[in-house]
């Protein structure tokens, strides 16, 4: 397979046509190898248009879900990016290729030790990987420029909130337990100003301030 073409393909045919403008954000999703982040019976299948399995009832977001959320975060190269929700790896990848560091936070200890080889593997030394609630956030490295939660919550998780930089942005999928809307959180001096994005499915985000 030629998952380079595969890749042009995705950008062109499911990325752009969709709204998805930022330009370097287009050129990561051209770059991350998607195909390496699921399973070898999955690989050609990888740049499909749709979420997949990677075990432990988890998926692999959509692409242009990865895109928009990726687009709503406004990276510049400069941030400090927590993800709560590691998986398959994938997101962090794309995060790490748009941002300064990437600290992210896998509940499933058999997922993270898998997403930290295939970081080590493509030489992304910018991700710091964690196992644990990711509710919680990452306290001892707070506050984040930006924080991207990829599991779906009733609410904001509060101590994410707290952990979000001053001018920062948070996003997250926010709802019931079977539908969503991305939520883009930017915290400033006045406040919390809230923009609602697309519609969307995500698994459950489980952890003391998300579902139980």
């Amino acid at each position: 397979m030629d998952y380079e073409e595969l890749r042009e393909q995705m950008v062109i045919t499911q990325l752009i046509p969709r709204g998805i403008k930022d330009s370097r954000v287009l050129e990561a999703m051209k770059r991350v190898p998607r195909h390496l982040f699921v399973d070898v019976s999955m690989q050609n299948s990888a740049y499909d248009d749709m979420a997949m399995p990677i075990g432990d009832g988890q998926t692999i977001s959509q692409p242009y879900m990865v895109a928009i959320m990726t687009e709503l975060l406004e990276l510049s190269g400069k941030e400090k990016v927590l993800e709560i929700g590691t998986g398959s790896g994938y997101q962090a990848a794309v995060l790490a290729e748009l941002s300064k560091d990437v600290y992210t936070i896998e509940r499933i200890a058999s997922l993270a030790e898998k997403s930290s080889q295939k970081f080590s593997l493509l030489g992304y030394d910018n991700i710091h990987v964690k196992t644990a609630d990711g509710t919680l956030g990452w306290t001892e490295e707070a506050p984040f420029d930006r924080i991207i939660i990829t599991a779906a919550s009733p609410k904001i998780p509060d101590p994410l909130m707290e952990q979000l930089a001053l001018d920062g942005i948070l996003v997250i999928p926010v709802g019931s337990r079977y539908s969503q809307q991305l939520l883009k959180i930017r915290k400033t001096k006045e406040g919390m100003l809230e923009e609602y994005h697309t519609p969307c499915v995500f698994v459950p985000l489980i952890g003391k301030h998300g579902w139980e």
